[in-house]
């Protein structure tokens, strides 16, 4: 055998000659072609047949009467939106309730109708190197306050009831390495996952495990569930196939029961009881902050009434744009107040109560931007829950994992399909991520405000862009001037007193 130079190529050639070469190059380069053209038929020939195709469907569109003509799904769609029409088909199918992820579709409060009053001489931006606080403690007045670095914490996604194991360790892992908190929601504690967090708010729900006397040990601060937006203050039963497992065992429930989650406290049979059991988990923890959660009504201020009453430490609101795990659709949509509404009666009637500088007050449902959890925090809310926004970010690029076959929930349900493929690790450095771009975003709005920290926001520092947020915030409206109005009333008046930490 024996080196040949053909053309630019080295090729390899017999000593006999070097004809069966050039018939190979010949040859290769033939094919080459001979497939360009093939292509290039392919292509032209597609082309023809789906232009023909697609031009035969648009015409019938645009000829055939609406009761022959598949398009009639379009102005049925515009009154009936696609996800009601599903809905329906699923009521249709089951004849029982159906439960949906993650909360309402409806956007009930206007956060987009707010917009922030920039600094620019009056008053000036801060230089952007500047530091900004963001710091949070929740129960100040508490003999053993709650602080945490950050204004977010992560919603109730309780194990077993709702979410893996595996989605509580990266819960764990992402909020303590973001400097905030964990909140077991309404499932039963798990060791693995207290070992990983720094810093834990247990729920005291109306579920017979809740009431173990070692949940109470792990505790950095109680939360006592009265209810929640997307679910109102309803119980559930949660059938026995669908708690197995270590669930079970956590729960301690008898192989073939159900687990059931009252409505209502045995203990609270009439507002006056609330104090007796917060003074009774205020023993059992050794003075952590203990406080309430609930969704707003319309006698949201005599809900807050009894929970002063009970000299709590910190109030939970949820709006009607909180999510869950699932729920129905019909207390998702239809019950309850929006977080803003329920906001801004909560800081007006707990600066009425002259207990605005004493209870901390968190607010969560629906808020999905930091632009949003600012003007919420502007408002008058200490800090924010978030859920589905954090739930989706940890989720991130593994939910290609799911579609386009399962819902990317089989990913983190506790009995979803796809749960043993949830990687933990990956999930909780997302949420750290997310943790802190959302909160450096946050910043830079406190900046361009002119301040230096979250607790110098006030209502003052918004503009109502019409007159119906304008009234429900109390915020000065855009359209108005500036010193040239009589005054400024925001949810409390002049001036938002804020929490000391």
């Amino acid at each position: 055998m024996r080196i040949r130079r053909v053309g630019i190529f080295h090729t390899i050639g017999w000593t006999a000659g070097g004809s069966d070469m050039h018939a190979f190059v010949w040859s290769f380069f033939g094919t080459i072609a001979a497939l360009a053209v093939g292509a290039a038929v392919v292509v032209f020939s597609a082309r023809t047949v789906l232009r023909r195709v697609v031009g035969r469907a648009v015409r019938r569109v645009v000829t055939d009467p609406y009761k022959e003509n598949v398009a009639e799904m379009l102005p049925a769609f515009l009154r009936m939106p696609p996800h009601l029409a599903i809905e329906n088909s699923l009521r249709a199918e089951t004849g029982t309730l159906i439960e949906r992820p993650f909360g309402s579709a409806l956007r009930l409060s206007p956060w987009q109708r707010l917009v922030f009053s920039p600094a620019q001489l009056h008053p000036m931006p801060i230089d952007p190197t500047t530091p900004v606080d963001v710091s949070l403690t929740v129960g100040p007045y508490a003999r053993r306050p709650l602080r945490l670095d950050i204004p977010i914490l992560l919603g109730a996604m309780g194990f077993g009831v709702g979410v893996s194991e595996k989605l509580r360790l990266a819960l764990a892992k992402g909020a303590s390495a973001a400097g905030t908190a964990v909140n077991t929601g309404q499932g039963p504690l798990l060791p693995e996952e207290r070992a990983l967090a720094r810093k834990m708010i247990v729920q005291f729900h109306t579920g017979h495990w809740a009431r173990f006397s070692e949940t109470f040990r792990f505790a950095d601060a109680v939360e006592i569930r009265l209810g929640q937006g997307a679910s109102a203050g309803v119980g559930v039963v949660l059938p026995a196939e669908s708690i197995e497992g270590t669930a079970r065992e956590r729960m301690r429930l008898p192989a073939g029961q159900p687990a059931v989650l009252p409505s209502r406290f045995p203990e609270l049979t009439c507002p006056e009881d609330l104090a007796h059991l917060v003074e009774y988990i205020r023993r059992q923890t050794d003075g952590v902050p203990v406080g309430v959660k609930c969704c707003a009504g319309r006698f949201l201020e005599r809900d807050l009434d009894a929970a002063l009453a009970a000299d709590v430490d910190f109030i939970c609101l949820d709006g009607a744009e909180g999510g869950a795990k699932a729920a129905v659709p019909v207390l998702q949509d239809d019950f309850g107040l929006p977080t803003m509404y329920a906001l801004c009666r909560a800081v007006r009637h707990l600066a009425r109560r002259g207990k605005r500088d004493g209870v901390t007050l968190l607010v969560g449902g629906g808020l999905f931007t930091p632009g949003e959890c600012l003007k919420a925090i502007a408002l008058g809310a200490d800090g924010v829950y978030l859920g589905t926004a954090a739930l989706w970010a940890m989720t991130h690029v593994q939910v290609a994992k799911a579609v386009p076959f399962e819902p990317p929930t089989q990913l983190v349900y506790y009995n979803g399909k796809l749960n043993d493929q949830f990687d933990v690790e990956r999930a909780a450095e997302h949420l750290r991520k997310f943790f802190a771009s959302f909160v450096e975003e946050m910043k830079v709005g406190v900046r361009a405000l002119g301040k230096t920290s979250l607790r110098d926001l006030s209502p003052d520092d918004l503009m109502a862009l019409d007159e119906q947020t304008a009234r429900i915030t109390g915020v000065r409206p855009a359209y108005g001037g500036g010193d040239s109005d009589a005054e400024s009333s925001g949810c409390l008046g002049n001036t938002v007193p804020r929490l000391v930490n």
